[in-house]
């Protein structure tokens, strides 16, 4: 009877110690959540973006190994960012109709890449679609959000990043690892060979956390123009990643 009892009281130790990591860092998720939902549409509720983040945090205290040298907070953090990133990729958030016109461009941005063996101008972009410039550049204005790609999770391989988000999780299967692992290798080099105003917005957008208007005064341009040189560099990065995105 001794190993029955002592199962049931490690249980309960653990339940009471996932249930602390929860309750503390409850706020997290709310920071991230508020964090994220200034770069959506305003059709994404920021509740549903701290309800789906509440399973990430409950997820990462059910898995975070404390002997494992990774703060359980830095731990977390990915976990919690991935939930709201998985829930806004398999959410229908984005009018049908500008899913479909950025299908049309990432098609166009692969098949005039693989022709001209370089990223196509925009102009390029338009003639394919059979749009004037302007037409082109009113689709990307409506995709503003789509498939956001988060340089915070992007780092090199020497700076130990994998180490931090698994080895504290005995939960990851490997092969998983090695996938995500590739992913990140060849979205490095996507952004590495956007055009350069495009890279430019990214690095403000997503490493320096400038908002449209405040990169807009950084480049000279206006808030909707950067906004359509993000969704364009998105579409460029989504082409080049294929599956991974699909």
């Amino acid at each position: 009877m001794a190993a029955p009892r002592a199962l049931s009281l490690y249980r309960q130790t653990q339940a009471s110690q996932d249930e602390d990591y929860v309750t503390r860092h409850a706020p997290l998720v709310k920071r991230i959540a508020y964090h994220m939902v200034s770069r959506l549409p305003a059709s994404v509720e920021v509740d549903d973006l701290i309800q789906v983040g509440m399973m990430g945090l409950m997820e990462a205290a059910k898995n975070f190994d404390p002997n494992a040298g990774v703060l359980f907070e830095t731990f977390a953090s990915q976990r919690i960012r991935g939930a709201m990133l998985d829930e806004l990729r398999s959410a229908d958030w984005m009018p049908r109709h500008a899913r479909k016109h950025m299908r049309d461009i990432e098609a166009a941005m692969l098949a005039l890449g693989h022709k001209l063996g370089r990223a196509p101008l925009e102009s390029e972009v338009a003639k394919y679609l059979q749009l004037d410039l302007e037409a082109y550049q009113d689709l990307l204005s409506e995709a503003r959000g789509h498939q956001l790609v988060h340089l915070e999770d992007l780092e090199d391989e020497d700076e130990n990043h994998h180490s931090v988000q698994y080895a504290a999780d005995h939960a990851i299967n490997p092969l998983q690892q090695l996938a995500d692992a590739n992913f990140q290798k060849n979205l490095i080099k996507g952004i590495d060979e956007l055009p350069e105003r495009e890279k430019l917005v990214m690095a403000l957008y997503y490493d320096e956390e400038l908002n449209l208007k405040e990169i807009g005064a950084v480049l000279g341009v206006t808030e909707s123009r950067v906004c359509q040189l993000h969704s364009q560099a998105i579409a460029r990065l989504r082409a080049r990643l294929g599956d991974w995105t699909s």
